[in-house]
């Protein structure tokens, strides 16, 4: 059957080497159809400014300790979001009832306690075999110098973005809009000292690699940086076009439906001294041909700083950009056809 679907996948691009690349590029383009628009306006918003200012303030608050890898400030917030996801009855990744996938002390850096990722997901309709990961880091820097750093922006914003995402597509599943595909909601421990949850996920994957479609990395995406102070309406997106031209131009023609943000790409060129494309866990989907989005706000004055605190977030433009997170997922997981790599066109 997978064969099949991409030959399929493959035939709308124009199978004949003579084809000009532009034209396929075309055909690739015009075979993007969004056939459930109206569930996808609706279901995005009930994504709500006030649910994501709730759980921000108690997933960067005091209690958490700034949520340093295995420290207890960091089981706190696994804990709480295992219940949430309890809560929502979104089905656990691992085992029955256990949402962790355990990342051993000997997979971390010497002094490091063990940790873990947090997993959950709905199961797909019709291919549930294939898998859309939505993913971001759930830790943070821990107490420093007697300060905490809370970490709202890095990576709160990403985290709660994801609660609400997976909340929304559990409504519209209770509704009767199962993805066809299924979700997975993925947080990841340690990408702060050096993307070990992701490493160790794709090490030790809960849902086959060579089946997972995409992954959608969310770090930094509560603030606004200097470049954008006049003009918050924007989302850095980086590596969407790197694997899958096809995934670049389906945010694309999501954004433009529901969001009409300004995608800015500064940080995607390959000559970026900066260089994000390798500093977030998408990096290591990446490493393994799975085609990636990272979404991301850009530095401030108060990155890995105690600084980084609730009350700095904007929380209608987190909410947007959740928005066409939550948007562009609906569509990778219901699309007919998987997404054509660059290689194949």
């Amino acid at each position: 059957m997978k064969s099949f679907i991409l030959l399929s996948a493959f035939s709308l691009i124009g199978s004949c080497a003579t084809t000009k690349y532009s034209t396929k590029i075309d055909n690739l383009k015009n075979s993007i159809q969004v056939n459930d628009s109206t569930a996808i306006a609706t279901y995005a918003n009930t994504i709500s400014v006030e649910e994501l200012k709730h759980n921000l303030h108690t997933f960067a608050s005091k209690a958490f300790e700034g949520r340093k890898v295995g420290e207890p400030g960091q089981l706190k917030a696994s804990a709480f979001l295992k219940e949430f996801y309890k809560t929502q009855h979104i089905l656990p990744a691992v085992g029955d009832s256990t949402y962790y996938q355990t990342v051993p002390h000997s997979f971390l850096p010497q002094g490091v306690n063990s940790s873990a990722n947090v997993v959950a997901y709905i199961k797909g309709s019709k291919v549930p075999e294939e898998f859309i990961i939505i993913s971001g880091h759930l830790d943070h820097m821990g107490v420093e110098n007697d300060s905490i750093h809370f970490g709202a922006d890095d990576n709160g914003s990403g985290t709660v973005a994801m609660l609400a995402i997976a909340k929304a597509f559990k409504q519209a599943q209770s509704a009767g809009y199962t993805p066809k595909r299924s979700l997975v909601f993925l947080h990841l421990t340690a990408e702060e000292i050096g993307l070990y949850g992701s490493s160790y996920y794709v090490s030790n994957p809960i849902f086959s690699l060579e089946n997972t479609m995409a992954n959608l990395n969310i770090d930094m995406i509560g603030r606004i940086d200097e470049k954008h102070k006049n003009n918050p309406n924007y989302i850095y997106l980086i590596g969407a076009d790197r694997l899958s031209k096809h995934l670049h131009f389906t945010s694309e023609k999501i954004n433009a439906m529901f969001t009409n943000l300004e995608l800015d790409y500064t940080f995607n060129d390959e000559e970026d001294t900066n260089q994000y494309y390798y500093r977030s866990d998408h990096y290591n989907f990446a490493k393994h041909n799975i085609p990636v989005i990272f979404y991301f706000n850009g530095e401030h004055n108060d990155y890995h700083k105690p600084t980084d605190t609730p009350d700095k977030i904007d929380y209608r433009l987190l909410q947007k950009r959740a928005q066409l997170i939550f948007a562009t997922a609906w569509q990778l997981a219901n699309q007919e056809y998987p997404l054509v790599h660059n290689k194949d066109i």
